[in-house]
């Protein structure tokens, strides 16, 4: 009989023989062994971060939330309020960047699964934010309730994923109504670190009461610590628009986690230049820092960038590229220069789950990598631009994440690992090395076993069937599904928020705000 560990590895053993030990990895609290790059000098990020400073004092940005204006007027910026326009000195963005904690301690819901994001840590995230979903058995679709929740099983499934993602939009449910299905699905399917869209307060306090209610925090304790995340974006180039503003605001206030993230394509709504398109993203993940550190010094809060480059002949945006890869090492050296923990991204412009799809997604996943990103979005499933996430490539990708993962933990080169006694002196010249005593003790956890790729012959393979991974992908997450055990949660507590959703949703709920 074959089981399925969390890592997503398989181990074999027949019913008779005694219990062979299985691979004992840690994919949830990672730290990147990889050197970094860098694409430019330090001298030109030096500058690069003054021109950013120079463009939020001289040209301002544009913040569309009355309260936002307020906070910032109050902290020193000069607001025109007819234009709606903020300029912040560089005095008031050093000030929120010494404030900033350069280290966050992320409590999930159990407490295997809590992380640090620091300069040096690194954790992963799934695809998020699609509309649509695709899977070979079921087509592209606009994404579902059932979708979302069998993609939350899935990233709950392998520890390579430590936070959780809005990997797709439940478009079947309600928009006052959604925050309730996704939230009470994180509550219950898994105990990794959740993600709440900020989408007016009304929504965002609804979250963080099912949360606290769900996991037992009082007040104290929830603000105590970051229980839960936002993704914000800016709106490129120099916005910053109503729902996001105020979102920096709420997660402040309540010590809860903001990953800013302008997205910029260069040649779009940047300067068509990596050096123009990332100081403008700068400037832009400073204005919004700078929010946070205003309303609460010292909230929560990770520096962020997703920039890549269009296809000029399209105006389609392009992920995977060269451009995408240099943007994420300039965007690694700037939070550097800051000392803040920080956000990259992944991700793929291919249509469907093929060799574009893989070969885009692992160039921009070693862009963030080799610039040594903290959170590593979109790392997982993520197709057209963001416009679909596919089970098969998840799958897929999760595989190569895994490869990652069994990096992070080293090689050592002991005694037992250099084996002079127990492989070296047992072998002659010719023989061979699979009945060592080395080998004979570590043969089932020596090396990484994959739940998709196949290393049969040729030969094996075809007479399988000539099943490719694509095929194969479908087979596993669909294994996956139908063996899936949601952690234990509390009877009580659970059965608390769903009286409040009953509640909540006979009062109407939250309508997102605009």
């Amino acid at each position: 009989m074959a089981t399925r560990e969390r890592g997503g590895r398989r181990r074999g053993r027949s019913a008779d023989a005694s219990p062979q030990p299985s691979r004992d990895v840690n994919y949830r609290q990672l730290r990147n062994p990889f050197p970094l790059m860098e694409v430019f000098p330090a001298e030109q990020i030096a500058d690069m971060h003054e021109t950013a400073l120079r463009t939020l004092e001289e040209l301002g940005v544009k913040v569309l939330l009355p309260e936002a204006r307020r906070i910032f007027s109050k902290g020193g910026a000069r607001v025109d309020e007819d234009s709606e326009m903020v300029f912040i000195g560089r005095e008031i963005v050093d000030a929120a960047v010494a404030s900033a904690p350069k280290s966050i301690s992320c409590r999930a819901g159990a407490r295997r699964r809590d992380f640090t994001l620091e300069l040096g840590s690194l954790v992963f995230q799934p695809g998020a934010g699609a509309p649509n979903a695709t899977d070979l058995e079921r087509g592209r679709r606009p994404a579902t309730g059932q979708d979302y929740l069998e993609f939350l099983k899935l990233t709950h499934h392998f520890d390579v994923f430590q936070m959780i993602s809005p990997q797709v939009e439940p478009q079947d449910v309600p928009t006052n109504l959604r925050h309730y299905f996704t939230t009470k699905a994180q509550m219950e399917l898994t105990d990794k670190f959740p993600f709440f869209f900020s989408r007016g307060t009304p929504q965002v306090m609804d979250c963080f009461e099912m949360l606290s209610t769900a996991r037992g925090l009082s007040d104290d304790e929830f603000r105590a610590n970051a229980h839960c995340y936002t993704i914000i974006n800016t709106n490129s180039p120099r916005t910053l628009d109503i729902p996001m503003a105020q979102g920096l605001i709420d997660f402040a206030r309540h010590g809860q986690m903001s990953i800013i993230t302008p997205f910029t394509l260069m040649g779009a709504m940047a300067p068509i230049t990596v050096a123009g398109a990332i100081t403008l993203s700068h400037a832009e993940a400073l204005a919004a820092l700078t929010l946070t550190q205003l309303t609460n010094p010292g909230a929560p809060v990770c520096y962020g960038t997703f920039t890549s480059n269009v296809d000029m002949k399209s105006g389609a945006p392009a992920f995977g590229t060269p451009s995408h890869f240099q943007a994420s090492l300039a965007a690694g050296q700037l939070a550097r220069h800051l000392g803040l923990p920080w956000r990259s991204a992944a991700g793929s412009a291919a249509n469907i789950n093929d060799v574009q799809a893989a070969n885009e997604n692992q160039f921009g996943l070693w862009g963030c990598l080799m610039a040594g990103a903290t959170v590593i979005i979109h790392s997982a499933g993520w197709l057209e631009g963001g416009l679909t996430v596919s089970f098969e490539k998840m799958i897929c990708d999760a595989e190569v994440l895994n490869m990652v993962a069994e990096l992070c933990a080293g090689a050592q080169a002991g005694g037992a690992e250099i084996g002079f006694d127990t492989a070296l002196r047992e072998v002659e010249p010719s023989g061979h090395f699979f009945a060592t005593s080395q080998t004979m003790e570590r043969y089932n956890t020596a090396f990484y076993e994959p739940h998709v790729h196949d290393y049969a012959n040729f030969g094996t393979w075809t007479e399988r069937g000539s099943v490719d991974a694509n095929h194969r992908a479908t087979g596993v997450w669909k294994e996956i599904l139908a063996n899936f055990e949601a952690p234990a949660q509390d009877a009580n507590r659970i059965g608390a928020l769903q009286d409040f959703i009953v509640r909540r949703t006979e009062e109407g709920g939250a309508p997102p705000e605009s």
